[in-house]
């Protein structure tokens, strides 16, 4: 099947568009090249491609109103929420608006009682657990970067938590999305559970701004639990700690987080952060419940470990303590980018069945030493979710074949794996060629006919997720 474009947009009806919006919007629309710039994305093979305009939308009515006024002039609308996406989602291939929603920052309304809140998409999750502190709960997604809970949806992103907590799939209940014709809709109500109709909810999660603009979300939110440790456990190799990982899930311990880092990545937390970590593969787990049950968790856990010579196992239940290692976890992009000053860092990730973990990093980890790359491994191993962050010399054509090479064999190897080409990146512009190899025409059929049906003009994020649009 041949690709599919839109066809290029009428100057004409550009400019209408734009006349129209800097008339309503006044300040907050843009034709600026500096703001249009900082409107695509950064993080990805693919060059930034900024949208014609951006605008800063306030509230769902006036995200419908923008959307209209594209749909009836066939002008691309691409949403934007903090841009920390690392797949494309957020460039500009056939130009349009950007509808900049980081203004919809309210949070409408916390039911404490009902463990669930309202947000509008532009808030972030750092925001709404510090509005949380006083309730005793918090929302437990945590993805690393200070993402917008809209984009979030939008890309059904992951993060440390989500062994324990489930994914942005399992903790939003509802949602208002502004569909390509301009139309509001909400896809369900309050209520835990429902059988009332399909699930539009779970089609919006995960669509990645291709279906229609997320605008409002009504989240589950979990008690902040009593007590939680914090814990580290150096292995002799990549294998022997996937196998621990294996082992301790598979024995069922309620580990609200273990996260992989291989040596090279510990090696740079260590410099980054000032860390004194033994420069082995590591796992790094929390464990949240009572304090005796943190405790047999630990405990646990520290014997599971011994029997993949894994050790010195240490824990400990000072904040502070936690804290500082959960940050240097969270900069450990940051942390690897002075790996190699200079070279850019392409992160990308895998997910496969739990009992194949340990196979499928440890070929990653052969492949990345026979290439002699430097490409740091990090995951969130609990759900069999890891990444790989190749640093690349974008001047030098042939290192770019090779590091795409090895990122095709590492997504070609989890999916004859029964695992996934991305856990929780997504798949924006990147991605899009490992789609018919792990969905089948059949089902991109499916996904094609959903997208025709509901944006026929092809206006919310072309070029993005189906790349074979007609």
């Amino acid at each position: 099947m041949a690709k599919s474009t839109r066809p290029p947009i009428d100057p004409a009806a550009l400019l209408r568009v734009s006349e129209t919006l800097q008339s309503r919007f006044g300040s907050r629309f843009s034709m600026a090249e500096a703001v249009r710039r900082q409107h695509s994305s950064q993080l990805t093979w693919m060059p930034s491609q900024p949208p014609d305009a951006v605008v800063f939308a306030e509230s769902t009515e006036e995200v419908a109103e923008i959307v209209r006024l594209c749909a009836a002039n066939a002008v691309p609308v691409i949403a934007f929420g903090s841009g920390s996406s690392f797949e494309g989602h957020v460039n500009a291939p056939h130009g349009g608006i950007c509808i900049d929603l980081g203004n919809m920052k309210r949070i409408i309304a916390v039911h404490a009682e009902d463990l669930d809140c309202v947000v509008q998409p532009g808030v972030t999750r750092t925001t709404l657990n510090e509005y949380l502190r006083d309730t005793g709960l918090f929302f437990p997604i945590d993805p690393g970067a200070d993402a917008s809970l809209g984009g979030m949806a939008a890309t059904r992103a992951s993060g440390t938590n989500a062994v324990r907590y489930g994914t942005m799939k399992d903790n939003v209940i509802a949602l208002t999305a502004v569909l390509p014709n301009g139309d509001i809709v909400r896809t369900a109500r309050r209520a835990r559970k429902s059988s009332a109709g399909y699930d539009l909810t779970r089609l919006f999660v995960g669509s990645e701004g291709t279906l229609g603009i997320i605008t409002e979300l009504v989240l589950r939110l979990s008690p902040i639990p009593e007590a939680v440790a914090a814990a580290i456990c150096p292995f002799p190799s990549v294998r022997a700690a996937c196998d621990a990982v294996i082992a301790t899930i598979q024995s069922a311990l309620p580990v609200a987080r273990i996260e992989l880092l291989d040596e090279v990545t510990v090696g740079a937390v260590n410099r980054h952060s000032g860390l004194s970590l033994q420069e082995s593969p590591l796992l790094l787990l929390e464990f949240h419940g009572t304090p005796d049950g943190v405790a047999e968790q630990s405990r646990r856990f520290g014997e599971i470990a011994e029997m993949f010579e894994g050790g010195p196992f240490e824990w400990s239940d000072k904040p502070e303590e936690r804290s500082r290692l959960w940050k240097a976890r969270h900069d450990a992009y940051w942390a690897c980018v002075g790996l190699r000053p200079g070279a850019r860092p392409i992160p990308t990730d895998v997910c496969v069945p739990i009992s194949r973990l340990a196979d499928c990093v440890e070929a990653t980890k052969q492949d990345i030493q026979a290439l002699g790359l430097i490409a740091p491994v990090v995951g969130h191993v609990g759900d069999g979710n890891f990444h790989v962050q190749p640093m690349v010399d974008m001047d030098n054509p042939a290192e770019v074949e090779t590091v795409m090479q090895f990122v095709r064999r590492m997504v070609e190897r989890a999916i004859a794996m029964d695992g996934t080409c991305t856990g929780e990146h997504g798949i924006g512009q990147e991605k899009q060629k490992y789609l018919p190899l792990e969905h089948g025409e059949e089902t991109l059929a499916l996904m094609r006919l959903i997208k025709r049906s509901l944006d026929p003009q092809n206006i919310m994020n072309p070029g993005k997720m189906l790349e074979y649009y007609a």
